[in-house]
C-alpha cells in the first residue's frame, strides 16, 4: 500500500449562521447575531481545498449533515416560542469543522494494522452533541473497506470527546510508525474544558495504540481561559514537526522532552509568548493552520488564515521564522473569513486521514471536475445570506433541504439523504 495523508474538509452547509452557541469560542460569541453568508462560506472552503490540490496534496471532503434537524427538536419537545438556542442548534452547520468529526489513528500505529476512526461525541456543546450518529454514517461509507479501516461509534457521553482537534500525530513520515499525542483539559475554569482525559484514553485503547508510543498531555489552563477551546488553536503537528505556542500545554518543556524521547528526530518550533501572546494567537488563529508536507521534497508549508498574515505581530514572527533555517519553508494565507467569524480556521475545516487513496470510497475524493460541479450547486442553491430571525423560516428550510438533496444526487451519494 502507498500511504499518504488525505485532508477531508467539511463542505460548509447551507445553514451556516452566527448563533453564537459555542461558549468559550471567542470568535463565535463575538459575531453572534450577525448576518451570515452561507454561499460565500462554502465557496471559500472549496477554494481552500482547490488550492491544496494545486499544491499536489490529496484532498477529500465530507458532506453537510441533514439540517434543519427537526427530529432533534421533536425529541426535545421543542415548540415555537421555546428556547431559541435549541432552534438555532437544529440549524447549526458546525459539522463543517471536520477536525471535530473523529480521532484518527493510521494503520502503522495500531495493533491490527488498520486505520481506526472514532467519532467524537461532542457532548460539551448541545448543538454539536447531535452530530455524531450522522457523522458515523458518513465515515462508514467513506471508509467502508473493513480490511483497511475500523470506524467506531462515539465514546459514552459521560466523557467529552472533541476528536482530532485535541489529538496530534508525529512520525518520521506519514506512512511510518509514529507517536500519538492526546491533549485534554481539566474542568473548573472560566470556560469548559472540552476534552476529557478518560475519553482520550478510551480512544487510544479502542485503536490498539501501544502505550509506550502514546502521550496524554494536559492543555494549558491559561490557553483555555484565553479562548483556545481546542488544542489546535495553540498547536499543530505534521510528521516530525511540532509548531506550538509557548503556553499551549500545562508543562510545555516536559511535553517537548517526552516527544523527543519517543521521536528523537522531532523538530519543535515554539513561538514565545513575549513575541506572540495567547491573545494574539487566538485572535489570528496562527496555530489553527494546516501544516503540510509538500511533494517533490519542497519541505513543509503552513497554510494560515488571512487574519494571521495580516496581524502585525504574528506576521513579524512569521517573517522572522521564514528568514531562518527551520523546517517550515513557506507560509500560505487563505481566505476563510466566514468560517473564522464563527470560530474555525483552516485546521478546523479538515480531518487528516493517512491511508491508501485506492482504499477510500472515491466519491469522497475531490478532483477538479467534481469541484467545478460543487461550485455550480453552491452558486445555484445555497442561500446568499441568513439573518438570525430567519432561523425557523419554513420556506428557507425547504430551500436548504432541497439544496442538500441536489448535492447528494449530483455526487451519487443518495445513501446519505
Amino acid at each position: 500500500m502507498s500511504l499518504v495523508e488525505i485532508n477531508f474538509d467539511g463542505l460548509i452547509g447551507p445553514t451556516h449562521n452566527y448563533a453564537g452557541l459555542s461558549w468559550g469560542n471567542l470568535a463565535a460569541t463575538a459575531h453572534a447575531g450577525q448576518v451570515s453568508q452561507p454561499r460565500a462560506a462554502a465557496l471559500q472552503g472549496l477554494a481552500k481545498m482547490r488550492a491544496n490540490m494545486a499544491l499536489g496534496l490529496p484532498q477529500g471532503f465530507l458532506l453537510p449533515l441533514p439540517r434543519p434537524n427537526a427530529g432533534w427538536l421533536d425529541r426535545l419537545a421543542w415548540a415555537p416560542g421555546a428556547d431559541p438556542a435549541l432552534l438555532a442548534g437544529a440549524w447549526s452547520a458546525s459539522a463543517m469543522w471536520t477536525a471535530n468529526a473523529a480521532t484518527v489513528s493510521p494503520a502503522p500505529d495500531t495493533a491490527d494494522e488498520r486505520c481506526h476512526l472514532t467519532a467524537a461525541n461532542l457532548v460539551t456543546m448541545p448543538h454539536r452533541a447531535q452530530e455524531w450518529p450522522d457523522t458515523v454514517r458518513q465515515l462508514r461509507l467513506a471508509f467502508a473497506d473493513g480490511r483497511h479501516f475500523a470506524v467506531h461509534d462515539a465514546v459514552p457521553p459521560c466523557f467529552g470527546d472533541e476528536g482530532a482537534a485535541n489529538h496530534m500525530r508525529m512520525a518520521a513520515a506519514h506512512g511510518a510508525p509514529g507517536i500519538e499525542i492526546f491533549v485534554y483539559g481539566r474542568p473548573g475554569g472560566r470556560f469548559p474544558a472540552r476534552q476529557h482525559e478518560q475519553a482520550s484514553r478510551a480512544v487510544a485503547r479502542r485503536h490498539g495504540l501501544a502505550p509506550a508510543r502514546t502521550l496524554f498531555v494536559e492543555q494549558s489552563p491559561a490557553a483555555i481561559e484565553a479562548g483556545a477551546f481546542h488544542n489546535d488553536v495553540v498547536a499543530v503537528a505534521n510528521e516530525r514537526v511540532l509548531f506550538a505556542h509557548e503556553q499551549a500545554f500545562a508543562d510545555t518543556d516536559g511535553t517537548c522532552r517526552a516527544i523527543r524521547r519517543l521521536l528523537p528526530e522531532a523538530e519543535i518550533v515554539i513561538v514565545p509568548a513575549a513575541e506572540v501572546s495567547l491573545a494574539d494567537a487566538v485572535a489570528s488563529y496562527l496555530f489553527n493552520a494546516q501544516l503540510v508536507t509538500l511533494p517533490a521534497n519542497e519541505g513543509m508549508a503552513l497554510i494560515v488564515p488571512g487574519e494571521a498574515w495580516a496581524h502585525p505581530r504574528v506576521r513579524g514572527w512569521l517573517d522572522r521564522m521564514l528568514a531562518g533555517n527551520g523546517p517550515i519553508r513557506q507560509v500560505l494565507p487563505v481566505d476563510v473569513r466566514e468560517s473564522m467569524a464563527n470560530g474555525g480556521g483552516p485546521a478546523c475545516l479538515r480531518l487528516r486521514v493517512v491511508a491508501d487513496l485506492a482504499t477510500v470510497d472515491q466519491r469522497f475524493l475531490l478532483d477538479e471536475r467534481k469541484a467545478a460541479l460543487i461550485v455550480q450547486i453552491i452558486e445555484g442553491h445555497w442561500p446568499e445570506a441568513i439573518a438570525p430571525d430567519q432561523l425557523g423560516d419554513a420556506g428557507l428550510a425547504r430551500q436548504i433541504v432541497a439544496a442538500r438533496h441536489t448535492l447528494l444526487g449530483e455526487l451519487g451519494l443518495e445513501e446519505l439523504a
